[in-house]
């Protein structure tokens, strides 16, 4: 299925004005301020750095390439990392912009690295702050952190400045008082290598955003002082854009081997119940259409309409921002409170507005809301997805007959563990008294929508929880917290007293009151604990499984969406959930994270995955970075294809359909470059020739046979 036709792309006036092969993320790359660096780390072949710690690494100075270079292998554990500690009085950073190291990977596969600065009492969430680049094989990568010493008046709530690229994430740190870096690799499925060196401050005299010549955004949400292929100019050029993709989108061809929910027709044949369902096949597990054929679940999460970001103190930031009233695009802006992060300014709440809604009524005329449903079914079936993913307008799908999942959220006011902070909040305590009564409510207003439509695949019941925390956390929470009171009588049951337990847990408690967590922790300790996540978790999968029985009995439950994945979670998961959800943010299903996956004896879903570029006029790559579209393009291709030849993963969903403010959506200030489709509403050119190409291979492959487990 060759040329522009056929792919539902626009000829090269449009979009593809220059090649983008070679257009490349220095446009927008991060820049140092000022000339002067400042080396860190001195290496000399044969001998170590002083003040070198290896935690699940094992580290040599070795001459290569004409440079001394730190190899470092990296076990399988979940942070493995070597740690540079400053002297008694730590180091003074003051006064420059960030600190980067060069990263060279030998490896045939792309490899997640990151970098951590620290104050005292860092602990990955507080008092530190961490970037990530993406390692790709052969190549030399930068990685480069940007220092968040707190929000500015002038610049504040992105995660990601204008000429400066990603700023650290985490709390903001006191550069005088640096008390280690570290390289880590976040939980990696497998041991790699790297090879490190160019350890520097960068920088000198800089001040992120200090230069920016304000207002930075136009009348369209986009970036102005730069230029890229495909950046809109004017009204007329919208609208000329939907015409042209009106033609090309009626011009491309469906796909002739699916049924009516993408199901594989002319696969084989299996039972008809009228709901999707799962079945392991030849060693492979699958979904199953309505109508009895096997089925991928190739999604794409928040198709929505939502994105906005605040305008709260940030006036001179915009070109143009609507009249108060009488102005047809004053409907666009909002009012939020409750923000997570990045909002200190103005105390986590404020006005907003919506420059992507704005530019969907420029391009559809003031009631574009049809308009835009219908062309995004039509787009998303052109594309090849075939799942509207999580926290998308359902609409979309049963608008279009497109097949979707629904999210399931608990409320707020259930208990909270007050001890287990993970980054999105603290744990629900399945123990409250009230946890099933209130399930069971949530569960039944959800189910009134979506349990009658066949289009549903099934249910997730929240996203990424803090099941890290439980292991540790309930023991330090309050005395009258129930899942506190389950641990301390399961522990009583198993110790005849407190000072059998502090003889074998290694602690010294005075009383079961008193007792906390060791740091760290021994091995009978681990076991007591992991016994308890794994009855608590069991709690919760059930909890959730009965009450969809009652209220939902035809669809799916697809499990919590694991960010981190402890094992008694993940196991206890498996035992309730017809499918357990994962979001993997790599470059792809390796073979350790495809044998993980097998292990678990369920079919898996990937949630979310993604990768960003800085090369069209967005400020932060998002969490795995590329170089380029074109590169983003072949990694999306490459994760699609990883998915595919693991036999336990029936389905992965990008993360999400549209890019996120420029300026940072409201909620966290995330400002990522992770859209099929940007501001404008204008698709990636490069993303959408891609998941064409590799979505044609969903049933084209054998995968009737066994692949990889």
């Amino acid at each position: 299925m060759k040329g522009s036709s056929r792919l539902g792309l626009a000829p090269s006036g449009w979009v593809l004005a220059v090649s983008v092969a070679g257009f490349l993320s220095a446009a927008l790359a991060p820049r140092a301020v000022g000339d002067e660096f400042r080396p860190l780390v001195e290496l000399s072949p044969g001998s170590l750095p002083s003040r070198l710690v290896q935690n699940n690494s094992r580290a040599e100075t070795v001459s290569r390439n004409g440079t001394a270079q730190l190899a470092v292998e990296f076990l399988k554990a979940d942070w493995p990392n070597v740690e540079f500690r400053a002297p008694q009085d730590g180091w003074d950073w003051s006064g420059y912009l960030g600190v980067e190291v060069e990263i060279e990977n030998p490896e045939t596969v792309p490899i997640r690295v990151s970098m951590r600065v620290d104050n005292e009492g860092a602990n990955g969430l507080e008092h530190c702050n961490t970037a990530t680049a993406l390692a790709a094989p052969g190549k030399l990568t930068p990685l480069r952190l940007i220092f968040n010493t707190g929000q500015s008046e002038r610049l504040w709530g992105m995660r990601g400045l204008p000429e400066t690229g990603p700023v650290g994430t985490g709390a903001e740190i006191d550069l005088s008082r640096v008390v280690a870096f570290q390289v880590f690799l976040p939980m990696p499925e497998r041991e790699h290598r790297l090879f490190l060196h160019g350890f520097r401050l960068f920088g000198a005299g800089g001040k992120a955003g200090a230069d920016l010549p304000l207002p930075f955004v136009d009348r369209f949400g986009q970036y102005k002082h730069a230029t890229w292929p495909g950046k809109l100019s004017g009204e007329e050029e919208l609208r000329a854009r939907a015409v042209e993709e009106e033609r090309m989108l009626s011009s491309t061809e469906a796909w002739s081997d699916h049924d009516r929910f993408a199901g594989w027709k002319g696969g084989p044949k299996l039972e008809a119940t009228g709901w999707f369902r799962t079945e392991k096949r030849d060693g492979r597990w699958w979904l199953v259409t309505p109508e009895g054929n096997l089925f991928f679940s190739a999604g794409i999460d928040c198709v929505g309409a939502w994105e906005q970001t605040f305008v709260e103190k940030r006036a001179d930031w915009f070109d143009w921002l609507p009249e108060e009233s009488g102005d047809p695009f004053s409907k666009y802006f909002g009012r939020v409170e409750g923000a997570h992060s990045m909002a200190d300014i103005i105390g986590g709440k404020g006005r907003t507005f919506s420059f992507y809604r704005a530019n969907l009524h420029r391009k559809h005329g003031e009631k574009w809301r049809d308009a835009w449903k219908s062309v995004t079914a039509r787009r998303l079936r052109a594309w090849g997805f075939n799942t509207v993913g999580n926290w998308s307008e359902t609409d979309v799908a049963l608008d279009n007959g497109l097949p979707y999942v629904a999210s399931l959220h608990l409320p707020s006011k259930l208990r909270r563990l007050d001890g287990a902070y993970g980054y999105w909040g603290a744990m629900v305590d399945v123990y409250d008294p009230l946890f099933a009564d209130i399930v069971d409510e949530a569960v039944a207003g959800v189910a009134e929508r979506h349990s009658a439509s066949p289009l549903c695949i099934g249910f997730f019941s929240d996203n990424e929880l803090s099941w890290e925390t439980v292991q540790k956390g309930v023991l330090s929470c309050s005395a009258d917290q129930p899942a506190r009171k389950a641990l301390i009588r399961k522990l009583r049951s198993k110790h005849p007293s407190i000072e059998s337990l502090n003889a074998r847990w290694g602690t010294q408690a005075a009383s079961w009151e008193a007792l906390r967590a060791p740091e760290p922790l021994s091995v009978t300790a681990g076991a007591d604990l992991d016994e308890f996540v794994s009855e608590f978790a069991r709690v919760y999968f059930e909890t959730i499984r009965v009450m969809l029985a009652k209220h939902a009995p035809h669809q799916l439950y697809l499990g919590c969406r694991f960010s981190t994945r402890p094992g008694p979670a993940v196991r206890a998961c498996a035992e309730f959930a017809d499918v357990v959800s994962f979001n993997i943010y790599t470059a792809g299903i390796d073979e350790e994270i495809c044998g993980m996956l097998g292990e678990i004896g369920r079919p898996a879903l990937i949630g979310e995955f993604h990768f960003g570029a800085m090369d069209r006029g967005m400020f932060h790559p998002g969490l795995v970075p590329t170089e380029s579209q074109a590169e983003r393009a072949e990694a999306f291709e490459r994760y699609v294809r990883s998915a595919l030849e693991c036999s336990s993963v029936v389905g992965c969903h990008w993360f999400q359909y549209v890019d996120e403010p420029i300026t940072g959506r409201w909620f966290d200030g995330e400002n990522y470059n992770i859209g099929f489709v940007d501001v404008t509403d204008t698709p990636y050119p490069e993303m959408v020739v891609a998941a064409r190409r590799v979505h044609g291979e969903l049933y084209r492959r054998d995968l009737t046979k066994p692949c990889r487990d």
